[in-house]
C-alpha cells in the first residue's frame, strides 16, 4: 500500500545538502525535522538567547505546519535538544508559553496543547550559535 506523502521545505541551506525536508506528511502523521531559531537563509537569530531561539524554532515549526494546512494545535510530541542544560528552565518556560495552559482575563484556565515532550542535552548543534533544536510530530 502506497502512502501519500507531502513535503515542505523551508529554504535553509542544510535541506538540499543533507537531502531532507523540513516536514513530511505521510497519511495523517506529520514529522517536522529538527528546527532551530534561524531565518530562511539559515542565519541564527538571537545568538546567546535560549528563550528567543526556542520561540523562533516553534514559529518555524508552525510555518511548516501551516503550509500543510495545520497548526500548532495538531502537535502531539516535541523533542527539544539543548546545548546548555543549565538553561533548561528558560527553554521549558518558552515551550510552555506556546504549548501550556492559558489563563484568560476572567481567571478561567483553558487547557493548552500540551504535547508529550523530551528535553535532551547535546554537546553542540550544526552552528555553535545554535542553542536549541526542536523536532515535532503532528496529527492531521
Amino acid at each position: 500500500m502506497k502512502v501519500k506523502r507531502s513535503k515542505v521545505f523551508s529554504g535553509t541551506p542544510w535541506e538540499p545538502m543533507a537531502g531532507y525536508a523540513r516536514a513530511v506528511q505521510a497519511g495523517d502523521t506529520v514529522y517536522v525535522s529538527g528546527t532551530t531559531g534561524t531565518d530562511p537563509s539559515g542565519k541564527v537569530l538571537s545568538p546567546g538567547d535560549a528563550r528567543a531561539q526556542t520561540i523562533q524554532a516553534i514559529r518555524n515549526i508552525e510555518n511548516a505546519l501551516k503550509r500543510l494546512g495545520l497548526g500548532l494545535e495538531n502537535v502531539v510530541r516535541t523533542r527539544i535538544f539543548l546545548t546548555q542544560m543549565e538553561r533548561w528552565e528558560e527553554v521549558a518556560k518558552a515551550h510552555g508559553e506556546v504549548f501550556g495552559e492559558k489563563r484568560q482575563a476572567d481567571g478561567t484556565i483553558h487547557s493548552g496543547i500540551q504535547p508529550a515532550t523530551s528535553l535532551i542535552g547535546v554537546t553542540r548543534l550544526v552552528d555553535p550559535e545554535m542553542l536549541v533544536e526542536i523536532e515535532a510530530d503532528a496529527i492531521a
